[in-house]
């Protein structure tokens, strides 16, 4: 393989499943979408409501909507382009910003909620059947039916309770705006569900129907996954080690290093002290890769140097556990460095890396180099995610600098042959699938 091809990867979010849940107002969508994920017992699953994307009100507008003389029922008062949007990122799998409404301001807030990474995605909103752009992109239509008068009951409890409105207001606009657009908007959209569900989360067989439903994709989809895996690591090892992958010198300090840290009499406190030295060496060499740009200064004598100004800061991103081990060492060459953390575990039944935890600093895109630390790579299918989450996330390829103490030929190569354009800086080669123990000897667990 040439070292500028690149493998396609798809992680397990990407493709997301994502399921329609449309009604009246009143209708038990928010409680039967609860229904499915707890049937469903899965992680990963985010619900989406509707309710999120109604329009920025003009002043007029938003005057009218105090007076509940503001019509939230009709297809106009939604921003379907924004929805669209988010929804195609996150079927991409990558990271989308939702918007947040308060009903009691009648306002888009400022801030806003970050979705990364769901497996399955519940779309619930009186018109999630309605537009064209969303019909596309569900993989399940579903219709929420009750009755009438119960539907009134609850939109009442819940607009007194949750978001500040009189009884007066709540009935004149069911009567002025929600009963009628019902007819004209809401119930037509019964007709293109794949799914009536009448009686809500009473109905249990219709519940545990999608959930079986969903459970069936997502195996299908971990099965592809796990074939793409395999054949990522036979291209990997018919290579030889490509050219971004960088073993730091072998000096007689780094092998003196390396003696102390593979041998198992050595001392807890003396594997600690040399792996921290180790873990110096490499964050250094990484830090190589920090583009500079030309500057000009004047000396305390006067004389002209033309030297180099860093074009922007450093941050590393841990892999936990094992990355913690890096972190003294991380602090030693950059004692202000931003860090974050991402928990990546493999599944013991399919070797399918999960993501179960992410906490990135702020702007991380626009850093000069990102430190992606893991002390061991041997698969790395880890590290595939681990960078798929960076790329994600609006960090180029070019700026990460993937650091390891210990790596197999394979796992690296299947890294590299998916992101061809980021960096790995390596402290010593190993097998290709040996055991991780370097963190266990570091953290003493």
């Amino acid at each position: 393989m040439a070292p500028t091809d690149r493998c396609d990867y798809s992680p397990p979010w990407g493709n997301a499943s994502i399921i329609g849940v449309a009604g009246s107002s009143g209708s038990g969508k928010t409680s039967l979408a609860l229904a499915i994920v707890a049937a469903m017992n899965l992680p990963w699953v985010v619900i989406l409501s509707m309710d999120s994307f109604y329009k920025v009100l003009t002043p007029e507008q938003s005057a009218a909507a105090f007076r509940s003389e503001f019509d939230f029922d009709s297809p106009d008062a939604i921003d379907f382009d924004k929805l669209v949007d988010v929804l195609r990122e996150l079927k991409k799998g990558k990271v989308a910003e939702v918007p947040i409404y308060s009903f009691e301001k009648h306002a888009r807030l400022d801030k806003t909620i970050s979705i990364y990474s769901p497996h399955v995605l519940i779309l619930e909103g009186i018109f999630a059947l309605h537009d064209e752009r969303v019909l596309d992109l569900l993989d399940l239509k579903i219709f929420a039916e009750a009755d009438g008068d119960l539907c009134l009951s609850r939109r009442l409890l819940r607009d007194i309770r949750e978001r500040g409105r009189d009884i007066e207001g709540c009935i004149k606009q069911w009567f002025d705006f929600v009963k009628p657009n019902f007819h004209r908007y809401v119930g037509p959209q019964r007709e293109l569900a794949d799914l009536i569900i009448p009686r809500g989360i009473e109905n249990k067989v219709a519940i545990g129907m999608v959930s079986d439903r969903v459970e069936k994709i997502l195996a299908h989809k971990s099965k592809l996954h796990q074939v793409e895996l395999r054949r990522l690591g036979e291209v990997a090892s018919d290579s030889p080690l490509l050219p971004n992958a960088i073993v730091i010198p072998q000096t007689n300090q780094v092998l003196g290093m390396n003696t102390l840290l593979i041998d198992p009499a050595t001392s807890k406190e003396d594997y600690i002290f040399y792996f921290d030295r180790m873990v110096t060496l490499l964050v250094e060499k990484a830090i190589d890769f920090l583009h500079f740009q030309p500057k000009q200064i004047k000396t305390p004598q006067e004389y002209v140097y033309m030297g180099l100004k860093k074009s922007g800061e450093v941050s590393a991103v841990v892999i936990l556990r094992g990355g913690s081990a890096f972190e003294t060492g991380l602090r030693r060459s950059i004692p202000d460095c931003r860090t974050g953390r991402v928990l990546i575990q493999t599944d013991d039944k399919t070797g399918e890396p999960e993501l179960h935890y992410r906490a990135l600093p702020a702007n991380l895109s626009k850093d000069g180099l990102v430190l992606l630390l893991d002390p061991q790579m041997s698969s790395g299918a880890s590290a595939l995610m681990a960078v798929r989450v960076l790329v994600d996330h609006g960090v180029p390829e070019e700026r990460i600098v993937f650091v390891t103490y210990m790596a197999g030929k394979i796992g690296v190569n299947r890294l590299l042959s998916v992101f061809p354009e980021i960096k790995v800086v390596i402290g010593r080669m190993g097998d290709d699938m040996e055991s991780r123990w370097v963190e266990t000897r570091y953290l003493g667990c």
